[in-house]
């Protein structure tokens, strides 16, 4: 005797609850970092209807950092509306100022450019910055381009090539290291690509999202390219695996091998930091399904890992926020020396729409 609706609906959400709350991290706990606490008090919304929210911090001790589709600071959704903007921050992380330099309301440089961003750096004072979703309404994830920029953001040039979805390069980010790059373990820029999976799209850009998902198996591949050759497609190589515990590179993309690895997949977009204090690479991304707050953060030595577990949640902000957040990155001007105290930026979607920064404190080992 089959059961009664009720009881199948009831059946059907224990097992779907049970497969969200069941899913393990890919890597073990970490031995460094053990956890991650939240300081909610702390917690600051700005900017209104634009997200993403890379952060970089420049030579000229200001931070800068790129929204997708709004008004920037001070504007909406609908006023000052640009598809990719960037903003200049200046300040420390209890007393700062935001100014919209390309694109937004009031900003000091308007532009037509149509994509998103998910990773800008700067290096001895030059922004770079991959960006991606130039034609979102018919073919989102084409290609990505790397941009430059030789006056702190107000003009933005773009290489005349690209990686492509044939490819299976998604979105990519940088790592970023301290002020104008300084830190950084050699004279690399380390780029981290998502590997594209889905096949998914929607036929309606503004009213679905299904586009924008965890892709499953999660793999995320790594490249570098010296610092003085960013522009130019033929000095790139790509991580193809360890040979005696030396990480080895190839010039050919298609015998690339991941850095990372998540059967419950990665998010559409991830973030690479240096973390000095700590001395440890810090990734975020999703995981399991997009816009819920599925967070992930992860560690390793180097940029290629090995990976350990920081901190792997479902339904991150339950009682303080919507649960519909899916980008995180961390500020390394506004984290303490020690590496200890951070303040995490973070976008999602309707009420997270928006530039979220907020205070906490990594539980260390010791």
């Amino acid at each position: 005797m089959p059961f009664p609706l009720w009881m199948q609906t009831m059946i059907l959400m224990a097992l779907q609850l049970n497969s969200v709350c069941s899913q393990s991290p890919p890597y073990p706990q970490s031995n460094i970092i053990s956890g991650m606490d939240f300081h909610w008090p702390s917690h600051i919304r700005m900017a209104s209807g634009s997200d993403n929210w890379p952060i970089t911090w420049a030579d000229d001790d200001n931070q800068y950092t790129v929204w997708g589709d709004g008004g920037g600071f001070f504007g909406t959704n609908g006023i000052g509306r640009s598809s990719m903007g960037v903003a200049r921050i200046s300040g420390n992380w209890h007393d700062w100022h935001p100014t919209n330099i390309w694109g937004g309301y009031g900003g000091e440089n308007t532009h037509e450019k149509v994509g998103k961003s998910y990773g800008i750096v700067c290096i001895e004072g030059v922004l770079y910055m991959w960006a991606g979703l130039f034609k979102p309404h018919s073919n989102p994830f084409e290609e990505v381009r790397i941009g430059r920029s030789e006056d702190h953001g107000a003009s933005w040039s773009f290489a005349d090539w690209s990686f492509t979805r044939e490819q299976l390069v998604m979105m990519p980010t940088v790592c970023n290291y301290g002020k104008n790059y300084e830190g950084a373990r050699d004279q690399y820029l380390y780029s981290y690509l998502i590997r594209f999976q889905s096949e998914e799209g929607p036929d309606d850009y503004e009213d679905k999202v299904d586009w924008l998902n965890a892709q499953k198996p999660g793999l995320i591949d790594l490249a570098r390219v010296h610092k003085d050759s960013i522009m130019q497609r033929s000095a790139y190589s790509f991580f193809s695996g360890m040979k005696h515990n030396e990480p080895s590179w190839t010039k050919n993309i298609e015998a690339r091998q991941p850095v990372y690895t998540d059967p419950s997949g990665v998010g559409w977009c991830i973030n690479v930091s240096y973390n000095s204090g700590l001395g440890r690479y810090l990734l975020t991304t999703e995981h399991t399904e997009t816009h819920r707050g599925n967070i992930g953060v992860f560690e390793a030595p180097e940029p290629w890992g090995p990976w350990r577990t920081v901190y792997y949640e479902t339904e991150w902000g339950k009682g303080h926020i919507p649960l519909n957040t899916f980008y995180w990155n961390f500020s390394n001007k506004w984290t303490s020396e020690d590496g200890k105290t951070f303040s995490l930026i973070f976008t999602g979607r309707k009420e997270n729409d928006s530039f979220n920064v907020i205070r906490g404190r990594f539980e260390t080992a010791e």
